[in-house]
C-alpha cells in the first residue's frame, strides 16, 4: 500500500508539472530546475520556450526571509545553480553551431526561431561581437539562438566565453537579486505571485515589442532596413563612427 501510494503521489507531481511555469517548475525541482531549464533555454535550441526570465526572479523570490508558502529556496544554491546552467548552456550552444554550422538554424519550422535567428544576426553585425553577446541575454528567443549562431560564425571562442560569462553574470545573477530583494522588503509579497511574474514576463517581453515596432515603422517608411532578411547585411554598411 505504502509502494503504491508513494507511485501514485509521484505520478500525481509529474503530472502536475508545467515547464512553462515557473511557480510549478521550481515547486517541483527547485535549484536543480533552475540549472536545467537555464542550460536548455541558452544551450538547446528546443529550449526558446522556457521560462528563463521569470524562473530567475521567482526562484530570487523564494529565497527572502519571510515569504510564506510550500516552496523556500536557498539563495546560495540558486545563484550556484542559475549560473552554472547558464554559462555551460551558452557554451554548449556556441559548440554546436561550431559543429552543425548555420545550416542548423534553416532546418527548424519554428517562426519565432527563424525571427529570434535573424535578430541574432542583427546584433552581431550591428553592435559586435562583445556587446552582442552581452544584450542578448535580456532579450528572449535571442538569447537562445545567438550562442549557436556565433560557432557557426567562428566568433573567436576566448571572445565568446569571456563576454558570455560576463552577460551570464549580470543577467543571472540580476534577476534573482532583483527578486530577492523584492521579497525581503515587502511583506507578504508572495500572495501577488502571479501578478508580480506576470509583470516580469512582460518586461522581458518589451525589446522584442520594440523590435517589432521599429521593423514596421522602418517598413512604411521604405527605410534601409525594410526587408527583414536583409537586415544583418545592411546593418555593416555605415561607417564606425
Amino acid at each position: 500500500m505504502a509502494v503504491a501510494a508513494a507511485a501514485l503521489h509521484a505520478g500525481t507531481v509529474t503530472q502536475a508539472v508545467n515547464i512553462l511555469d515557473a511557480g510549478s517548475l521550481l515547486a517541483a525541482f527547485g535549484a536543480l530546475g533552475v540549472a536545467v531549464v537555464l542550460f536548455a533555454e541558452t544551450g538547446l535550441l528546443v529550449g526558446f520556450l522556457l521560462p528563463g526570465d521569470s524562473l530567475l526572479f521567482t526562484a530570487g523570490l523564494l529565497c527572502a526571509p519571510g515569504v510564506g508558502g510550500a516552496v523556500h529556496l536557498s539563495l546560495p544554491q540558486v545563484l550556484a545553480a542559475a549560473v552554472v546552467g547558464t554559462l555551460l548552456g551558452s557554451q554548449t550552444g556556441y559548440w554546436i553551431g561550431r559543429r552543425g554550422g548555420r545550416a542548423l538554424l534553416t532546418r527548424g519550422r519554428s517562426r519565432k526561431l527563424a525571427e529570434g535567428a535573424a535578430r541574432a544576426e542583427e546584433y552581431l553585425a550591428r553592435y559586435g561581437h562583445a556587446k552582442a553577446i552581452v544584450l542578448a541575454r535580456f532579450v528572449p528567443v535571442v538569447r537562445t539562438v545567438l550562442n549557436p549562431l556565433a560557432g557557426a560564425l567562428n566568433v573567436p571562442i576566448r571572445t565568446f566565453t569571456l563576454w558570455q560569462a560576463l552577460g551570464g553574470l549580470i543577467w543571472t545573477l540580476g534577476l534573482t537579486f532583483a527578486g530577492y530583494l523584492l521579497g525581503a522588503s515587502v511583506p507578504n509579497v508572495d500572495r501577488y505571485l502571479l501578478p508580480v511574474v506576470a509583470l516580469v514576463v512582460l518586461v522581458s517581453l518589451a525589446p522584442i515589442a520594440l523590435e517589432v515596432l521599429r521593423a514596421r515603422k522602418r517598413r512604411r517608411a521604405g527605410g534601409p532596413e525594410a526587408e527583414p532578411a536583409d537586415a544583418p547585411d545592411r546593418a555593416t554598411a555605415p561607417p564606425a563612427p
